[in-house]
């Protein structure tokens, strides 16, 4: 398995792990609930170090952006970050990923750790304008920190000010003496905080200083189970799991991302114009259990009569809530607000009924 700059401190500090994507990663340390707690109510810090990182390049750098991403990257302002997925030949999803524009005529994309490979291949291979692409996936470390008090904390730390760096927006400044961090107000967790990028030799020291500097209020160390259910209760698709090669971004409710403007031919484009003009079949819905249980990834949805009209993408028992909640993607005639489904749990109809996300207001 492939490690971080962090693996070892995990272990060190009993986290239990496991594989993903390749990694030896942390799942959990004090558990799932008191670290989901922990990053709604106080300060958490994520190693997210497995994420890819391309750099795209050079004065053909934006037409291959436009070419291969489904938002509009030329609306994207220096210092901002917009998310945005790559589409497939079919209208599917290759992957959701987040586009920095870094300097002029330099861009960096964020990728899920599990697609590094196939998403590297998928930009080599669509490169027809002669970008320069860069994977420096082995070269940078991330870490995530997360919560109400992680802005207070990190502050702490850098002489950039963190209050004017707007959401989805980022600076590359000092952060605990090492130069050149990227420091970005953007996160998976609907909690608040930022999301740090850096050379992995700096790891340690960076690692060191954020715990020392958020002992105060607590700072713990969170796992892949709580993200997940962090990200969950926001609403946020996992790829995977919500988004696949076989999901298109308009059946994911992500067609905020799709941009069909002119002159921008992404890949594609005409079938999901197409899509948008005559309607989908089936919808990504979020939903809350009226009855006792907990949703788990592919289990059955059906209607009143048992009749299969979909399949949980996403779920699990709120947190927050004390409830069951989840995703999936249902027959349009039940993607109405309040329409009643129920969760087929080993031939149990467990009643649901389509809410609104986020289920953590």
């Amino acid at each position: 398995m492939k490690t971080t700059p962090f693996t070892e401190t995990h272990i060190a500090l009993g986290a239990k792990m496991h594989e993903f994507a390749g990694y030896n990663m942390p799942i959990e340390y004090s558990g799932i609930i008191d670290e989901h707690m922990t990053v709604c109510n106080g300060v958490g810090v994520f190693d997210v170090s497995h994420m890819g990182e391309f750099w795209v390049k050079g004065p053909n750098a934006l037409e291959f952006l436009q070419q291969v991403t489904s938002n509009n990257v030329a609306t994207l302002p220096l210092g901002k970050a917009q998310y945005t997925c790559f589409p497939n030949e079919e209208g599917g999803i290759v992957d959701d990923l987040l586009v920095y524009h870094y300097e002029d005529e330099k861009y960096l994309l964020v990728v899920n750790a599990a697609n590094i490979e196939k998403d590297w291949n998928w930009c080599v291979s669509h490169n027809t304008v002669g970008a320069e692409l860069e994977n420096s996936s082995d070269r940078m470390a991330q870490l995530a920190i997360q919560g109400p008090k992680a802005t207070e904390v990190l502050q702490r730390l850098t002489p950039v000010n963190l209050s004017e760096i707007p959401y989805y927006a980022f600076t590359t400044g000092e952060f605990a003496g090492c130069p050149n961090v990227i420091i970005s107000n953007t996160g998976y967790t609907g909690a608040g905080g930022f999301e740090l990028y850096f050379y992995p030799e700096d790891g340690k020291k960076i690692w060191d200083a954020i715990f020392e500097a958020g002992a105060p209020e607590g700072i713990k160390p969170i796992g892949l189970g709580a993200r997940d259910t962090l990200r969950l209760e926001m609403g946020f698709c996992l790829y995977g799991n919500d988004l696949s090669d076989t999901t298109s971004p308009l059946e994911a409710g992500l067609g905020w991302i799709t941009k069909f403007v002119e002159g921008k031919n992404f890949t594609a484009r005409a079938i999901l114009e197409k899509q948008k003009a005559e309607g989908i079949t089936r919808k990504l819905v979020a939903f809350e259990l009226v009855d006792r249980g907990i949703p788990r990834h592919g289990y059955k949805l059906v209607n009143a009569e048992g009749e299969e009209i979909g399949e949980v993408t996403s779920g699990t028992m709120s947190p927050t809530r004390k409830i069951g909640i989840g995703m999936g993607y249902v027959a349009k005639a039940y993607t109405a607000l309040d329409s009643e489904i129920f969760i087929d749990v080993r031939g149990r109809k467990l009643k649901a009924k389509v809410v609104k996300a986020p289920f953590r207001k």
